[in-house]
């Protein structure tokens, strides 16, 4: 059997989107992931379903595996032939361990590779508004571990040598000893009147910057994981990250997975910290016959009515997968709810002959006009969806055919933190994009025997909001219908929290 590679990964500081192209090409293929806590968990959804993914969480107090049996893990799926990624939150080998690691898979004769990451020696004081070297201020770095077995006369770092050094100090893992190390660099010379910064979850939306001086480093709250920074350059303040106008505010996306990719990552680019809390998810209709027998006559119908993005995708998936193509719809024109859905089916290189801006049911209705006799029309749509449209098209006179596309199913559970986010009363907001996610969030809040009358809740449009305050929900953001979209519903966020 071909021994497999073990590919020593650095995850960068915690912004998901500070990994390398080519570690996160390496993730979604491994079969195996050894993953740190200090690894954002959001990489662990870019791995391959049947990747086994294991956690060897290390922190100081807390140690869930020893590192021998980590060392042992590696070598052993590696010679089953598996490509194995170990995930290490900054970069391998500073402070990571990843020299030791690469020593063992060598020694054991194990093909390895290290791809570098950002470390949050560099990316913390970064995301706090400090260059860690600026002309004039500060010309040279240095990098120092602050978790030494001691901290006295001969141990491994020497803090008074360092004093002398100058420049900036840039000490990771440092705050239960800070006490010690401050001390130390004063009595080697470092003024007390210093200036200190400390970034704790640095380039997360949990981001908090300490400053203060090194004569009351000891005494001023800090807590792991961060980095301290000591010199002249921790008095700037070029802030960017924590002015961002979301930076602080937790807000919950119940939106299946599938579609909330969107909206995730413009309220994250915005600074907020999103829980994704899928109240819903997809699946396929009891059977396909139905569907299968319309699309075999798809070119006799006037009118093809697409109502989201997932139904758009659900029908022509199942098209295609019936061995036709976009000719099949002949002269079929295409009516579409909302810009999302007509995006969508220009991804499908079709286009949209007819569209509700405003994203319901009755703007559609409007824009197609009180006559529609001897117009044949093909609605597929969910399982749970309103009759609304298909009969308000009935009574204009349309012969419509409804088709089941898919079926929205509810979760058994909510996620274990967003329930003691809840209980903390820690929710600053929640996305509702659908009236299906409130009636299943307040259902499974029920559930788990949570209070949510509290919670202020976005809502995308009036039926959503209708629904939400029918649930017991304080609607706080609600879309009018003519600015019923993504980019609107996050615009009516950042204006909410101004």
């Amino acid at each position: 059997m071909k021994t497999g590679c073990v590919y020593l990964i650095g995850a960068g500081p915690g912004d998901p989107e500070l990994i390398t192209v080519k570690g996160l090409r390496l993730i979604r293929e491994a079969d195996v992931i050894l993953y740190d806590g200090l690894a954002n968990p959001e990489f662990l959804k870019e791995a391959r379903r049947e990747c086994g993914c294991i956690n060897v969480e290390k922190r100081p107090g807390f140690q869930r595996v020893q590192q021998d049996e980590i060392n042992q893990m590696m070598v052993d799926r590696a010679q089953e032939g598996l490509t194995v990624v170990r995930l290490k939150g900054g970069d391998p080998i500073v402070f990571g361990r990843g020299g030791e690691e690469a020593e063992v898979l060598r020694d054991n004769e194990i093909p390895f590779e290290i791809v570098p990451g950002i470390t949050s020696a560099i990316a913390a004081p970064a995301y706090a508004g400090i260059p860690v070297t600026h002309r004039g201020i500060s010309p040279h770095v240095t990098i120092v571990t602050g978790t030494t077995a001691s901290l006295e006369g001969d141990g491994e770092v020497d803090w008074e040598g360092l004093a002398k050094v100058g420049g900036t100090l840039l000490i990771l893992m440092g705050t239960q000893k800070r006490s010690e190390i401050a001390r130390r660099l004063i009595a080697g010379g470092r003024p007390p009147e210093t200036p200190v910064a400390a970034i704790q979850w640095g380039s997360l939306p949990l981001q908090r910057t300490v400053r203060t001086t090194l004569g009351e480093m000891g005494v001023v709250e800090m807590t792991n994981p961060a980095v301290i920074v000591v010199g002249k350059v921790a008095a700037m303040d070029l802030d960017w990250f924590e002015a961002k106008p979301l930076f602080g505010k937790t807000i919950a996306m119940t939106r299946a997975r599938t579609q909330a990719s969107e909206l995730v990552q413009m309220l994250r680019a915005l600074g907020a910290q999103v829980l994704e809390v899928p109240t819903i998810a997809f699946s396929e209709p009891e059977n396909w016959c139905d569907v299968d027998d319309a699309i075999s006559d798809i070119h006799s119908y006037d009118w093809l009515v697409l109502t989201s993005t997932n139904g758009t995708d659900r029908f022509f998936e199942r098209l295609f997968k019936q061995s036709r193509d976009i000719r099949a719809l002949g002269e079929v024109k295409i009516a579409t709810i909302g810009a999302a859905t007509s995006a969508r089916v220009r991804e499908w290189r079709l286009n949209v002959d007819l569209e509700a801006v405003n994203r319901t049911s009755e703007g559609l209705l409007a824009a197609f006009g009180a006559d529609l006799s001897r117009q044949d029309f093909l609605l597929p749509r969910p399982e749970e969806s309103r009759d609304v449209l298909a009969n308000k098209l009935r009574e204009r006179g349309a012969e419509v055919r409804e088709l089941v596309v898919y079926k929205t199913v509810m979760p058994k559970c909510l996620p274990e933190e967003f329930l003691q986010l809840v209980e903390k009363e820690a929710i600053d907001l929640i996305a509702f994009t659908s009236s299906s996610t409130v009636v299943n969030l307040a259902s499974l809040l029920k559930k788990a025997r949570q209070n949510w009358q509290y919670l202020p809740a976005a809502c995308i449009g009036p039926i959503t909001a209708q629904t939400a305050v029918s649930q017991g929900f304080d609607v706080v953001v609600e879309l009018d219908e003519t600015s019923v979209s993504i980019s609107g519903l996050v615009k009516a966020i950042v204006t909410y929290f101004r």
